[in-house]
């Protein structure tokens, strides 16, 4: 069963984790790499890990959301102070079976807190949280806005960075996919989702469908489907700005009756 106690704020120069991936973020060209492309998880102990940088393409390809994956890692630099993140050694990257969707509610829900304000007294800059009154919806953007991210990534192919290249190739989304919800406290917020899972759904479903039919679909999924179901939100911190927090994964997730908890 995870855990939710609070994390010490130390983290040790080095290590090794296994992870249940749950965040893949959607790749913002930047000047750090570990501001590019990010992804985040639960470790088998129940602890919450940010892991960066790794290639957008093997984010994509080779592991996704609900692969336990195994690595090593030291402790960031540059002045990331999140206790949850890590640097990942990527080619220490070792892909393992996916968690089936029977074992999730149970792994997860303990580590489901009422707010992010909740989560940050307990001094995490990770948690999920149980969105209620959602609603979906999106925003198109301009050409002078898809075109400005189409220079951002080929700038950075410019600065040499390991994930530039793959950066640059990366076509922008042509949509802000954005959740307005409460959580538990009663505090209303409005968020553009920032889950490259939703970004791909979007471009699986514009491809074999169109755009307009994909998004009328992925509005019946997180207006309705998943709202019925079962979802939940994982949130995390800006690196720069650590009170502000993000929307970084949206996830199909049962809520455990509490006769199901008690066993």
């Amino acid at each position: 069963m995870p855990s939710t106690g609070k994390q010490p704020d130390l983290r040790p120069p080095s290590g090794h984790d296994r992870v249940l991936v749950l965040v893949k973020a959607i790749p913002h060209a930047g000047a750090r790499q570990g501001e590019t492309v990010c992804c985040a998880g639960v470790t088998d102990r129940g602890e919450w890990r940010r892991q960066y940088p790794v290639h957008f393409r093997r984010l994509e390809s080779q592991f996704g959301r609900w692969h336990w994956i195994d690595y090593d890692w030291i402790s960031p630099k540059g002045g990331d102070a999140r206790w949850e993140s890590r640097r990942v050694q990527e080619d220490t990257i070792v892909v393992g079976a996916k968690m089936a969707r029977g074992e999730r509610a149970r792994f997860l829900n303990p580590l489901v807190l009422p707010s992010m304000d909740a989560a940050a007294a307990l001094g995490r800059s990770l948690t999920l949280v149980r969105p209620l009154r959602t609603r979906f919806r999106w925003k198109a953007k301009t050409s002078a806005q898809i075109e400005a991210e189409r220079r951002k990534y080929q700038a950075a192919s410019n600065q040499l960075s390991l994930l530039d290249a793959e950066l640059a190739a990366l076509d922008p989304c042509p949509y802000a996919f954005k959740f307005e919800f409460e959580t538990e406290d009663g505090v209303g917020h409005n968020m553009t989702c920032e889950d490259w899972e939703t970004a791909a759904t979007f471009y699986k479903w514009e491809k074999q469908l169109g755009a307009k039919t994909a998004l009328e679909r992925m509005s019946t999924v997180f207006n309705e489907e998943y709202p019925s179901a079962g979802m939940a939100f994982a949130m995390g911190t800006h690196s720069r700005h650590p009170d502000q927090w993000l929307l970084v994964g949206v996830l199909r997730l049962d809520a455990l009756r509490q006769v199901e908890l008690a066993l």
